[in-house]
């Protein structure tokens, strides 16, 4: 078959043949005095039809064909434009791995065997399935900001209907109901929020949300001097002091329809009080509540506090908590700068506080009438009260909570317990537990398993909670002898 003279298959046979001459006469001498040629942009046409003429690897002692030339040239020529994506690829596959081995996973059911446990397996979907956090969101600090972001942006403001209660000594604290849409007799769930928030916090607008989803009414305790409320008397609150709770608790109460349940959920240190309550008021609680539910408690306040001021991020988080307990105090200063004025407190010095054990050390303890801060720590603490519990009560940790290292998770008392059951994820954060590709706001794991559980517990329309409970019941008591015998031997 005759060919063009310009034909590029003459040109390229052409090419070839003396190619293979020089390469027989003088193999060692031309292919390594070759010089490099400066690397081209990859042109992936070349992979069809490459150019052999600027073949620059070296070849010792070898007469190579035309047909392997072209076909070594086009995998140097792959080869290397590879490492850039070859490495990107491995970094992929090897978070890929590290995600699918070491951050999804079931979570951990920490519960003595018997009804309780057997309850929440049976009537909890999540707990049988595996927590797939956020892919690209997986860090506990990352979970814990991003969280807050994501549901402040997209939450919008909850309309509630507020209602102040005044306590027996002349303070007040505000009591803001969501019952739109919920039935007369539907249950309702009582929401202490964390250290420093309120009704309009975002966490707890996504759990309001998501209890008017099920048709529960939600009523949100608002500590004193939050929420848009004047102190009335000179005290705040703390995390060991559960008397206003009480008084919540019995109000609220008495407000419901007869044979409405109520439930109580407590967030961080909301649930540090609320906790306390359960164990110190044993007796009333069960008189009052169902079910209660904590989440992302600082069980172990001592190490809570020391694992907040670790550095940097941390630390960072841990002064945006100390600013905000400074501003809540400075927005109090009129009844305060009277009452210490003449007395060893230092306001001024207190409201340039940088951690939260420092804010402690100088205000709360000595207000609560606490020696030292430690001595407030010790008593807020809750690790040590579960046998105390006689209210059925779920705990939702993750193991990387920063504001609560996973050695302080009580895991050993809570499988003696018959009341309690905690939930320890993998992952989560603080108060973050996102999931998904991108993460809703609507359908988030914490929410999810908010409502899976007061729904349950609280409508209970089969009755099989109550039977639980009763059966829970009948082991505590049973308990309770054993444990004075024991302490009287001691």
């Amino acid at each position: 078959m005759l060919l063009p003279k310009n034909s590029k298959l003459l040109q390229l046979r052409s090419s070839q043949r003396s190619w293979s001459l020089l390469c027989q006469k003088q193999p060692q001498r031309y292919l390594q005095q070759q010089p490099t040629p400066p690397k081209r942009p990859f042109n992936h046409r070349e992979l069809l039809c490459p150019r052999v003429q600027s073949v620059s690897f070296v070849v010792r002692g070898l007469h190579p064909e035309p047909w392997t030339v072209g076909m070594f040239y086009s995998m140097y020529a792959y080869l290397s434009h590879l490492p850039r994506l070859h490495a990107l690829g491995l970094a992929v596959f090897a978070y890929v791995v590290y995600y699918l081995i070491q951050v999804v996973k079931r979570p951990i059911i920490a519960c003595a065997d018997g009804p309780f446990k057997q309850y929440l397996t049976k009537q909890m979907p999540t707990l049988e399935h595996k927590y797939w956090p956020t892919f690209w969101c997986v860090e506990s600090r990352a979970q814990t900001v991003l969280a807050s972001l994501l549901r402040s942006q997209s939450l919008p403001r909850v309309n509630y209907r507020r209602e102040i209660l005044s306590l027996k000594d002349g303070g007040e604290v505000a009591l803001d109901w969501m019952e739109e849409g919920c039935k007369e007799h539907a249950p309702c769930v009582l929401i202490l929020p964390g250290l420093t928030g309120e009704s309009q916090a975002e966490y707890i607008k996504c759990l309001v949300f998501a209890a008017q989803q099920v048709g529960m009414r939600v009523v949100v305790f608002n500590n004193r001097g939050l929420g848009g409320i004047e102190l009335k008397t000179p005290r705040l609150y703390c995390a060991a002091n559960c008397e206003d709770l009480c008084e919540v608790v019995q109000h609220v109460s008495s407000k419901l329809p007869r044979n409405c349940k109520l439930g109580a959920t407590g967030i961080s240190m909301g649930g540090l009080i609320l906790g306390n309550y359960l164990a110190r008021k044993s007796d009333e609680a069960r008189l009052h509540l169902s079910a209660a539910k904590i989440i992302s408690v600082p069980w172990d306040v001592h190490k809570g506090s020391a694992s907040i001021e670790k550095p940097v991020i941390n630390n960072l988080l841990g002064r945006h908590l100390a600013g905000s307990l400074c501003r809540t105090l400075r927005n109090h200063m009129e009844i305060y700068r009277e009452i210490y004025q003449d007395s060893d407190i230092d306001i001024q010095r207190i409201l340039q506080c940088k951690t939260i054990k420092e804010f402690d050390a100088l205000f709360t303890a000595k207000q609560f009438g606490y020696a030292h801060v430690n001595d407030y720590y010790s008593d807020a603490t809750l690790h040590n009260k579960l046998d105390h519990i006689s209210v059925p009560l779920l705990c939702l940790s993750a193991a990387d909570d920063p504001f609560q290292p996973l050695d302080a998770i009580p895991i050993k008392a809570a499988n003696q317990c018959t009341h309690v059951a905690i939930i320890i994820t993998a992952r989560g954060g603080h108060i973050g537990f996102l999931e998904g590709m991108w993460p809703s706001t609507k359908d988030q794991y914490m929410c999810r398993m908010f409502t899976e559980y007061f729904s349950k517990a609280l409508f209970d329309e089969d009755g099989e909670f109550q039977h639980a409970s009763n059966q829970m019941q009948q082991r505590y008591l049973a308990k309770q002898p054993m444990e004075l015998l024991e302490q009287k031997l001691m």
